[in-house]
């Protein structure tokens, strides 16, 4: 159920609001106010969804309603007057929906419909954000060494094995993770990524590049006792003379 408050000055307005909102089967109207202060304890306590604000009232109007909000817990707006010389604030508040009045039931619908759209994708992202937050918490009680890094990319989250990536290059204040032909962007730098990954599978060969050990098929020396590192698929990597000592300790082990 939305959970929603009406608020208007004039009783008529307040009965016309709720008669609307009771014919719609997923509303639910939990408090009715007569001016902003009534509005903004109202607000405060029950954290409605949705809210139908009027602009002009007695003492506090709809835009001074907003501003004493948390900016936390602001709910979804929809603007309700009969003066149309406020719509551009309206919008610039962040309301979804500026209704005229006088308004039929089709255009109050069109405005419901909008904030059913915003609550859901308000729900949608409190959602991810708990989903990440809990699968951050999960991975720092493992082991020191995650098995998976949580990855914002297009739109989507990522729960990325680190066993999957083939190697790393450094991109600004992001790092690109290579996995077979898809590359994702972490916002992390390569000195805190390294310390999360297993050096006994990861090595870093090159102040911008790290390298899953896994992945390399051969190691060519070039003139003056520089690397290319190969991988399976055919990627080459350089290793930097600073890093020369890390792949002798490699050799060294696979002796």
């Amino acid at each position: 159920m939305i959970t929603t408050i009406v608020v208007d000055d004039e009783p008529l307005a307040r009965e016309k609001l709720r008669g609307f909102l009771e014919s719609e089967s997923d509303i639910e109207v939990i408090a009715e106010c007569r001016d902003g202060a009534e509005a903004l304890l109202a607000i405060e306590q029950e954290k409605p969804d949705l809210v139908f604000l009027d602009v002009q009232m007695p003492e506090m109007d709809g835009f001074e309603v907003l501003d004493h909000l948390d900016r936390a817990h602001v709910p979804t707006v929809v603007f309700v007057t009969a003066y149309d010389q406020y719509a551009i604030k309206a919008f610039e508040v962040h309301a979804v929906d500026y209704l005229l009045k006088p308004f039929d039931r089709e255009r109050f619908r069109e405005a419901l419909n909008r904030a059913r759209i915003e609550i859901e994708r308000r729900q949608v992202s409190g959602m991810k954000q708990r989903l990440e937050a809990l699968l951050e918490d999960i991975e720092s009680r493992r082991s020191k060494y995650p098995e998976r890094l949580v990855v914002k990319s297009s739109g989507r989250v990522v729960f990325l094995k680190v066993a999957e990536i083939d190697w790393v290059d450094a991109a600004g204040n992001y790092v690109k993770l290579h996995t077979g032909d898809e590359t994702l962007l972490l916002r992390e730098t390569m000195g805190r990524l390294e310390e999360r990954l297993d050096p006994r599978q990861f090595l870093r060969i090159h102040r911008s590049t790290i390298v899953n050990i896994e992945r390399i098929r051969e190691l060519q020396q070039q003139f003056h006792g520089d690397y290319v590192v190969i991988l399976k698929s055919g990627q080459r990597l350089t290793l930097s003379r600073s890093y020369r000592d890390k792949i002798q300790e490699l050799l060294d082990r696979s002796l």
